[in-house]
């Protein structure tokens, strides 16, 4: 960095992403994090999640946040989502592009992906 402008740049690029991962919106997607799932491949769901959010224009109304372990390990990478006054919804086995579907279906329009949650992995 050479300037005092360059900083700021830098600094508004990324707070979108910021924004998106300490909000305080009605709607939450939490990601488990813990060495298991950052083994599993949670950082690019991460990533995927605020990047999605940002661009389909629901970062007001949904924050995207990290969590420790969820206690499921076998069903890396975890993904939460929590509404009010609806029950918690729970993804297993994510991946970016399952999180491309979610963003989509769930969070814009309102329909759980049901084939990705842990009820249709647990039969």
């Amino acid at each position: 960095m050479k300037s005092l402008a360059e900083l700021q740049a830098i600094k508004d690029k990324m707070k979108d992403k910021v924004v998106l991962r300490e909000g305080s919106a009605q709607k939450r997607v939490v990601v488990g994090m813990a060495t298991c799932g950052i083994a599993a491949g949670a950082r690019p769901v991460l990533n995927a999640f605020v990047e999605g959010v940002n661009k389909e224009g629901l970062s007001g109304e949904v924050a995207v946040t990290q969590t420790g372990c969820i206690g499921i390990c076998q069903y890396e990478p975890v993904v939460e989502i929590f509404e009010p006054g609806k029950d918690k919804v729970t993804y297993v086995k994510m991946t970016a592009e399952k999180a491309d579907r979610v963003i989509k279906e769930h969070l814009k329009g309102g329909k759980v992906v049901t084939e990705y949650t842990i009820a249709a992995f647990a039969k």
